[in-house]
């Protein structure tokens, strides 16, 4: 971005902040930050504004102190050449700047004629609204040359005079020398009464942090303004021009003639002006103060404004452009060293907390996954950011760590943070109470606030707190803004009229959120981001290798199954023929023990039919359909009906199933044996099964507790429920393995115990999960979901 880039965007800024229409009279409670500063159409009464264009150099605008200042009338001059004003000499000097950079070029040196008289002036040009403007200061405000600075200063000049303050200034230690230092070399040089250094806190409030002072003057430092004696917009114009100077605060503003430019039809912008007029609010703040002469030196870090140079004095007084500039310079240079000193100051406390992140980071590394890893080193996970406690967030699960407020209050907060970080990963304050009353009755644990934003889709989040902090702050007097009351009843604001220091004890507020501090939490999700990514990529490689084991464990299973079925006939065939031929000579021990090996084969042979089952589930294509569980559940009773006609059973269905996408022999089995378990171990008289779904906005009043890390509560919940003999807690997943049984093979109706691996795996092929509750000796309830088809 280049310099003219800069200033047009900084202008633009400006007009966005004001009302062009607002008046120094209309000035009231609300709109102080509106008032339109940088086109005040008059400017200060030292030295005279003219505006002309470049190509004829005619003037088009001219302040009315010109007859005063410079022997014409305004209308003498206006669609004049500035031939009128000055000689030749001159304007060819003036003509010779008009294509240069005129910080270069700035200032000219002018003699023009005054009343028959040679007297000389400062020229400073600059551009606005598509015309030059030129500024004329005379060298003397007054008589007295205490009241005046006419130095020239050649380039070694400017050299004697700032290469002891900056050596100074470079060879502090600390902020608070760089500004002690700054203020002595300014006071020096300029001979101003008293020299503040005044830094901005975040919210735009500020503090005197170094002060240079003649004798009797009371001390202003540390006393702290409130960010209302500064309107935005002011410190907008600050941002932009680094000095901004009042000879003499008792001026009589000159208006411009015309009023408006005659090339836009609009105010001048004079955002650029040495000579713009002072805002009435501001000359009455100065005389408050008993301030009769200022000087402002702005301090940038990072392109934005960190704090002032303030010049007070107690009568008028003028400076040469050229101790002006030294001034600038010197401004400059402090605004470099004050972003280094600050880089210095919190190095160590950086190191620290690069420290604690990567102690941390090493713990969820090699850990499972981030709750894991949050709980096994809260420490390190409040000292990244220098917080008291901590909360990690992730799909609703709260877990809390140190000092934090109640996991109940976290929903509603993170629903709030989500409005305030808008596209960022990041948010804090250090009012959080203020900001968010609910808040409130935590605020010894959580008047500040740091959250990082890890996933969005996720609803993943990291909340740090800050405990209140009591502070008491000394006033350059009351911050409140002042109002008087005006005839017609309304409020008018008015400058402080008092500056005695007042006393303020602040609640309600923890200590702020360093940039380093920020700087760190956004290093920390990049850094579990990557973490997350490169155990996405490890999985990512288990599951291809995992697949590709289960295909060859499938193909397996069904080659040697069906090649184990051939010779398990032949064993039971020959043993029956055995058993038929030679029964009589075996005796009764002989047969016995051959029809024992005939019930050996039997089993063995529903082991392997059931293992093929098994593994034709795991390998066949599902054929996803429209299913009615309704028509589909009213087949499958009728069927075991009539496999059982003997038993006592009782179905009761509260609702009619619904209608899901799925395979229909893959769920016609599902339910079978769900229900089939629900008959086969449950020794009441009459048993009772239960089939229903729970829809996703019943969920919490109807699905257990334990089932929240289980079921997907957006989805559709199917449930088994019996009387039956019920599960202890211990066997609860043991149920779920293949060939895993409870019970002998002799007990409850016998089976290979296959029928629950072969469910789960169905449910699992539809995307969903299956789980069971179940209450020893009262029965068991089996839950399952059937993905985001269903």
């Amino acid at each position: 971005m280049t310099s003219l880039d800069f200033i047009s965007q900084v202008n633009r800024s400006i007009a966005m902040l004001t009302d062009p229409k607002l008046v120094a009279s209309d000035l009231g409670l609300t709109n102080c930050d509106r008032e339109p500063i940088h086109i005040p159409n008059a400017i200060q009464a030292h030295g005279v504004l003219l505006t002309f264009t470049q190509t004829d150099l005619t003037i088009l605008q001219i302040s009315q102190n010109c007859e005063a200042l410079l022997g014409r009338s305004a209308a003498a001059c206006l669609g004049q050449p500035l031939s009128v004003l000055m000689a030749p000499a001159q304007i060819t000097k003036i003509e010779s700047c008009l294509n240069a950079d005129f910080e270069n070029v700035n200032p000219l040196r002018l003699s023009l004629q005054v009343d028959g008289k040679l007297q000389g002036f400062e020229g400073i040009l600059h551009r606005s609204n598509g015309v030059v403007v030129l500024e004329i200061e005379r060298l003397a405000i007054a008589e007295d040359p205490a009241q005046s600075d006419v130095r020239s200063v050649s380039f070694f000049d400017f050299y004697k005079f700032v290469k002891a303050p900056i050596a100074r200034i470079q060879n502090t230690q600390t902020l608070a020398e760089l500004a002690r230092q700054t203020v002595t070399a300014i006071r020096t040089l300029t001979g101003f009464d008293r020299i503040m250094l005044y830094r901005f806190a975040e919210d735009g409030s500020g503090k005197v942090i170094a002060e240079a002072k003649s004798d009797g003057l009371d001390s202003l430092l540390g006393l702290h303004y409130p960010a209302s004696d500064i309107p935005q917009q002011a410190k907008e114009l600050y941002r932009l021009n680094l000095l901004r100077i009042i000879p003499d605060a008792s001026y009589t503003p000159s208006q411009l003639e015309p009023q408006l430019n005659p090339i836009t039809s609009e105010p001048l912008d004079l955002s650029l002006s040495v000579l713009r007029s002072v805002s009435p609010m501001h000359i009455e703040y100065l005389a408050n103060m008993g301030v009769h002469a200022s000087m402002s030196i702005s301090l940038l870090r990072d392109r934005q404004l960190w704090g002032l140079i303030a010049c007070h004095h107690n009568s008028p007084r003028q400076l040469s452009y050229e101790t002006r500039t030294i001034c600038e310079f010197l401004g400059q240079v402090v605004s470099f060293e004050v972003g280094s000193k600050a880089d210095a100051e919190d190095l160590d406390y950086k190191l620290q907390l690069q420290t604690a992140q990567a102690r941390f980071i090493d713990t969820i590394a090699n850990c499972l996954s981030l709750r894991d890893g949050f709980a096994q080193n809260p420490t390190d996970l409040t000292a990244i950011v220098g917080a008291a406690g901590a909360i990690f967030c992730e799909r609703g699960q709260v877990n809390a760590f140190g000092s934090a407020p109640p996991s109940e209050s976290i929903a509603n907060l993170i629903n709030w943070i989500d409005t305030q970080i808008g596209e960022d990963a990041v948010f804090s304050t250090n009012t959080l109470v203020s900001e968010y009353p609910p808040m409130a009755p935590h605020k010894d644990v959580a008047s500040g606030l740091l959250a990082l934003r890890i996933s969005q889709i996720q609803k993943t989040y990291l909340l740090w707190f800050r405990p209140e902090v009591l502070q008491t702050i000394d006033w350059g007097g009351e911050p409140n803004k002042p109002v008087a009351v005006s005839e017609d009843g309304t409020l008018q604001l008015t400058p402080r009229k008092s500056f005695e220091r007042w006393k303020e004890t602040v609640r309600l507020k923890s200590l702020p959120w360093k940039a380093c501090e920020l700087e760190a939490a956004l290093e920390l999700r990049s850094r579990i981001i990557g973490i997350v990514l490169q155990k996405a990529d490890e999985l990512a490689v288990l599951n291809a290798e995992l697949q590709r084991s289960n295909i060859e464990l499938d193909s397996f299973a069904y080659v040697a199954s069906h090649d184990l079925k051939e010779p398990l006939r032949g064993i039971h065939n020959y043993s029956t023929f055995l058993i038929e031929d030679y029964g009589d000579k075996l005796g009764e021990d002989g047969t016995h023990k051959l029809a024992t090996l005939m019930r050996l084969t039997q089993r063995m042979e529903d082991l392997i039919e059931s293992l093929l089952h098994y593994s034709r589930c795991g390998r066949a294509e599902l054929q996803f359909q429209s299913v009615n569980l309704a028509q589909l559940l009213d087949n499958v009773l009728n069927t075991i009906e009539i496999g059982h006609p003997s038993i006592n059973a009782k179905f009761q269905i509260p609702r009619s199933l619904p209608v899901v996408q799925g395979d229909r022999t893959q769920l016609t089995e599902l339910f079978t044996n769900l229900i089939s378990n629900a008959i086969k171990y449950n020794d009441r008289d009459p048993k009772t099964i239960e089939i229903g779904y729970i829809l996703p906005d019943e969920n919490r009043d109807s699905v257990p507790a334990d089932l929240d890390l289980d079921l997907d509560r957006s989805q559709t919940i199917f449930y088994v429920k019996d009387n039956g003999i019920g599960i202890r807690a211990k066997h609860l997943e043991n149920i779920f393995k293949i060939f895993k049984r409870l019970h002998p093979a002799s007990k409850y109706g016998g089976g290979t115990g296959a029928g629950l691996t072969i469910a789960r795996k169905i449910v699992e092929r539809h995307g969903g999960i299956l789980t069971v509750t179940s209450t020893f000796g009262e029965g068991s309830t089996f839950y399952f979901t059937l993905g985001s088809r269903s």
